[in-house]
């Protein structure tokens, strides 16, 4: 929306990022169930800072959103993230190697990444595994904030790959 972020400036918060396509079955799964967006809400209401980063390049056959397309699309969505982020260099999204949508990424107060991989434990499109999927994000969100180290620092991420 026009505003420049940079971690640098948001050291001493929190911060997820969050690869996206709104065109991936495995972010509708999240979106399409408000799953995404009460966890998003939830964290952020704890001043956790979440970006929403869509890195898909216009040259590739897995783009669907420009711009303007996202924003829209986020808005449609119900999306409560603080920021999102149109990277169709792929420059942000080489820089973590994000390779699916969604990939997750927590990154501590210090500017620390403690956590990359996937949003829960259940690699599928069906919604209904949601409540019984193990939400990493969640509980690495918890831990943060709690002061603690994260028990489990990186998994697995699934989903639709990147289009670079």
């Amino acid at each position: 929306k026009g505003v420049e972020v940079s971690l640098a400036s948001l050291k001493g918060k929190v911060v997820v990022l969050e690869w996206s396509s709104y065109a991936c079955p495995f972010v509708k799964k999240h979106y399409d169930s408000k799953n995404m967006q009460k966890i998003q809400e939830a964290y952020t209401a704890k001043d956790v800072v979440w970006i929403t980063i869509n890195s898909s390049s216009p040259k590739s056959r897995g783009y669907y959103f420009d711009h303007e397309a996202f924003l829209k699309k986020a808005e449609e969505n119900g999306s409560k993230a603080t920021h999102l982020i149109v990277d169709d260099s792929g420059a942000v999204g080489k820089l973590y190697s994000a390779k699916v949508t969604p990939h997750m990424f927590v990154i501590n107060k210090d500017g620390v990444l403690v956590y990359n991989g996937a949003i829960d434990s259940k690699a599928s499109m069906n919604p209904k595994d949601i409540a019984s999927a193990e939400n990493y994000v969640a509980t690495a969100l918890d831990a943060v904030l709690a002061g603690k180290a994260v028990a489990t620092a990186k998994t697995q991420p699934y989903g639709c790959g990147v289009k670079y």
